[in-house]
């Protein structure tokens, strides 16, 4: 092989990586976030589960991408690890579908009208066809069509350029001469092994095979190994991707290694072994791509079949080599914030859903919180008010980590909802933890009473019940609204809002006339005033999350010009729970 056909075959590999990659994002995003319930349908069932393996890989091309994903999930405690085994086993048998997609290159329909079946018209056609709806199509969805068909083209290309760049070596004797080494099968099992460790993905290493089959020089004895040596580099990645990870997350990675060594090892001590007995007479049969890929996926599918009734095994088995520290408490169940793992930076759909949990999980933090607030001004208690603190310190740390986590998943491409629901969760997320603040300010007013031993009039104290109640239901319709995607409850918290700061004025103007007649004192007047402007805050950051929630389902976003215009028109809904809020909470 001179240093032209080694360029070519170099030049062919890296197309046939990039039309993997092109190809499996364009499906991943066709599919959306049908892909997120996909994964989220798994069961503890291991047949489910091995299913739900294949689909997925299937969708995204990469069987170390879906374990990488399951590792993630282990990691974040959404899911068991008996329940990643099984996904990683049919990620194993997913992994082989390329392999027929690459067998497409192999057909010769001869000349004539015929010519319309070849490789060459095909991709040509597929390329265009494939430009034409990613580049001018207005649509992200035949937008990413167009992707799935050009990582096609680009992918049959590719394997095409490596056929070609190989052709010539069908002469070389020193080529077919190196060829029979690997029909030992120690040899051929650590060229496969070494080589798709190098370039990190085993339906390439086996595009590559079928690529060198199309010389006619490839026999079964030679190829049967490497496949064996193949499917234990596809490892490598996975475990690269457990890195830092869990205990739990760590030790999957471990079984999908576990996995590929036992398959390799079962399919190759009975394979030969019964070869040495009674020899196989195909042994020395010429390998095409066809006959690559179907060696490949029998392989993998004997492989799942196998190991499935010993998923338990296997995990004890990882348990025992990654012991738990001595000193270790039981694992508990990590904190939601453990649920933004990187790994599913990649795939957008699932790093949106895994936020979405983590904002809800925020949300009721936050009325929690405000519930213990207010609780400490009819019942103070050290104790109660140390709780709020925590509560607030807790409630910053998911601001942070949430915050970070979206800001790096608005780097990958969205889709328009993904982009909606990201922008939603980021405003979101401020107004939330505003809302904690001020739950803080009111437990400091509530210990300030205490401490002062400060004696509010009956009517103050009416009022702050009913002005506490009212803020109790906008936070309640406000959190509702988020978490139940409920636009009616949206829609309710701004008549409230309103009537809040109409609450708000009237208890001021009364409180001034208490002042004037000596009901109240100075220092009633400022913990009375700075309950009531937490109260109305409270409000303000509760209209902002319903309000954001109505401008996206309008496709808009621009919340102050909305509260202008609904305010300033007052339409029949508007009027209606206005009137309805306003009989409830009245301070006579």
């Amino acid at each position: 092989m001179n240093i032209s056909n080694l360029i070519g075959l170099l030049s062919g590999l890296a197309l046939f990586l990039y039309g993997i990659s092109l190809m499996g994002d364009g499906l991943s995003k066709v599919a959306g976030d049908r892909l997120q319930k996909i994964l989220y349908q798994l069961t503890s069932n291991p047949v489910r589960g091995i299913l739900l393996g294949i689909a997925v890989t299937a969708l995204i091309q990469s069987s170390s991408a879906t374990s990488v994903m399951a590792i993630g999930f282990v990691n974040s405690g959404l899911m068991q690890f008996n329940e990643a085994v099984s996904i990683i086993l049919g990620s194993i048998v997913g992994t082989s579908i390329t392999g027929w997609i690459v067998s497409l290159t192999a057909l010769d329909p001869g000349e004539g009208i015929m010519v319309v079946f070849s490789t060459t018209f095909i991709t040509g056609v597929l390329a265009i066809v494939g430009i034409c709806l990613y580049k001018f199509s207005k649509k992200p969805m035949r937008n990413h069509i167009g992707a799935i068909l050009l990582g096609l083209a680009v992918l049959m290309f590719g394997m095409n350029t490596m056929s070609a760049s190989v052709t010539p070596l069908r002469e070389n004797e020193q080529f077919l001469a190196m060829l029979t080494r690997f029909s030992n099968p120690f040899l051929g099992l650590l060229v496969g092994i070494v080589f798709t460790a190098i370039i990190q993905s085993s339906a390439a290493a086996v595009g590559i095979l079928q690529a060198l089959s199309m010389t006619g020089s490839l026999s079964f004895a030679e190829t049967y190994p490497i496949i064996l040596g193949i499917a234990i580099g596809g490892a490598l990645p996975v475990l690269l991707g457990a890195m830092g990870a869990s205990l739990n997350a760590r030790r999957t990675a471990l079984v999908h290694l576990f996995i590929d060594v036992l398959g390799a090892a079962f399919c190759g001590i009975v394979f030969y072994a019964i070869n040495a007995v009674h020899p196989f007479s195909f042994m020395n049969a010429t390998m095409t791509p066809v006959r690559v890929a179907a060696l490949n996926t029998v392989f993998r599918i004997v492989t799942v079949v196998v190991l499935t009734p010993a998923i338990s095994l296997l995990g004890k088995l990882a348990c025992m080599i990654l012991k738990d520290p001595p000193d270790a408490q039981p694992e508990n169940i990590p904190g939601d914030w453990d649920l933004l793992d990187e790994r599913f930076l990649s795939h957008p759909a699932i790093a949106i859903e895994q936020s979405r949990i983590v904002v809800f999980s925020m949300a009721a933090y936050v009325q929690g919180n405000l519930d213990k607030a207010l609780s400490l001004l009819h019942e103070y208690s050290e104790e109660g008010f140390q709780e709020v603190q925590d509560l607030e310190e807790t409630v910053d740390h998911y601001e942070d980590k949430i915050g970070t986590y979206l800001v790096k998943v608005s780097a990958a491409e969205l889709t328009a909802k993904q982009n909606e629901d990201l922008y939603q969760f980021l405003h979101a997320i401020t107004d939330l933890e505003r809302i904690s603040d001020h739950a803080t300010n009111i437990s400091e007013n509530a210990k300030e009473i205490y401490d002062k031993s400060i004696v509010l009039s009956p009517d103050a104290i009416h009022e702050l019940n009913v002005m506490e109640a009212a803020v109790r239901e906008v936070v309640d319709l406000a959190i509702r609204a988020l978490t139940d995607e409920d636009q009616e409850s949206a829609h309710m918290v701004e008549p409230l809002e309103e009537l809040i700061d109409d609450l708000s004025d009237e208890m001021k103007h009364r409180h001034v006339d208490r002042l004037q007649k000596g009901i109240c004192t100075l220092q009633h007047g400022f913990v009375f005033n700075d309950l009531i402007t937490n109260f109305e805050r409270i409000s303000d950051h509760c209209s902002n999350i319903a309000v954001a929630m109505i401008e996206l389902e309008k496709d808009a976003f621009d919340t102050h010009d909305y509260v202008e215009s609904l305010i300033a028109r007052k339409d029949e809904e508007f009027q209606r729970y206005f009137h309805k809020f306003k009989e409830k909470y009245t301070l006579d």
